[in-house]
């Protein structure tokens, strides 16, 4: 709020070699659709303008929504982007719609489409890794261009047992998306992923990874006010308003009982403070979920409250 959304993608594509230059390791945008506040409608077009500002750093979707499109085609354009940055592309695919029911009808007006995923994930990942699908499948002898010696890896990304048991159940990295439960079925998805795992020759270990939202300032102070504006978009969220961001001097608004019970739940599990505090959580939770691997969301109205948060997080995290 008090920005454009185009402005917003200009900013993400500073952020990736912001952090890059930090040491993370992954960088990676959502799709959503008719959203107000997540704008990242295109991700295969945003990969491309960030292979071109990094030289290190994986860059992934998190996710394509898989079940909008062919699967042929998402691996052509994943194929392109591993040309343009090769061996460091992620493509993280899900079921979810990112959108409401009335667009994601027009993204694919079949409506079982979603029904197919399984099936489409293992024809991406063959078209991908340039592997030949079976014959009679009607696929077969049919190449996703550019080929080369690297090629995207495959990622399952879920919030439910379903992601869980389909990524063990092919072999592929898991990324659980944390945030958007409030970490709500995480240890079930986490134990149904390695206890059924189904070693791949690409992955002959399950890898489980969680993404949480966190936020870090130079003083917790600070922090807690930053989190006003991930509050209400919460809040607003939960009754069915979606909204873009406020800044936190204006997040703040009159909140049901209900609603303070919620926004009292929220504070309590949140991953907000001081660098040094924030990365102490994130430890424990790692230890915890016996995860080697956490993806960080942060969400700030002020970008420079977001770059300075990431920077925090990876000094105090070594």
């Amino acid at each position: 709020m008090g920005r454009s959304q185009a402005e917003a993608i200009r900013q993400t594509l500073e952020l990736a070699p912001w952090c890059e230059s930090l040491g993370y390791h992954r960088f990676w945008v959502s799709e959503h659709h008719s959203h107000p506040s997540i704008v990242g409608s295109a991700p295969e077009v945003l990969l491309g303008a960030l292979a071109a500002r990094t030289t290190r750093i994986r860059l992934g979707s998190a996710g394509v929504m898989l079940p909008h499109y062919a699967a042929y085609k998402v691996a052509e354009q994943f194929r392109v982007l591993d040309a343009l940055a090769p061996g460091r592309l992620d493509l993280g695919v899900g079921r979810a719609p990112g959108s409401d029911g009335r667009t994601a009808q027009v993204l694919n007006p079949d409506r079982y489409a979603s029904e197919r995923f399984p099936q489409q994930v293992m024809e991406l990942q063959a078209w991908v890794t340039g592997q030949p699908l079976p014959a009679g499948h009607p696929g077969h002898g049919v190449w996703a261009c550019p080929s080369a010696d690297t090629a995207p890896t495959v990622w399952m990304l879920g919030s439910s047992d379903y992601g869980a048991q389909l990524a063990a159940h092919l072999g592929l990295p898991y990324a659980f998306a944390y945030f958007i439960t409030e970490g709500q079925g995480v240890e079930q998805a986490m134990d149904l992923y390695r206890e059924t795992y189904r070693p791949s020759q690409a992955h002959p270990q399950p890898h489980p990874a969680i993404c949480v939202w966190a936020l870090a300032a130079d003083t917790e102070e600070e922090a807690w006010r930053l989190f006003q504006s991930r509050a209400r978009w919460r809040m607003d969220r939960n009754i069915g308003r979606l909204t873009a961001l406020y800044p936190p001097e204006e997040a703040v608004r009159e909140y049901t009982p209900s609603e303070q019970l919620a926004l009292e739940t929220l504070r309590a599990n949140a991953l907000v403070g001081t660098g040094e505090q924030v990365a102490a959580k994130l430890r424990a939770l790692s230890k915890r979920l016996a995860v080697d691997e956490i993806a960080v969301i942060t969400w700030t109205h002020d970008p420079q409250a977001q770059r300075r948060s990431y920077q925090l997080l990876a000094q105090a995290m070594g």
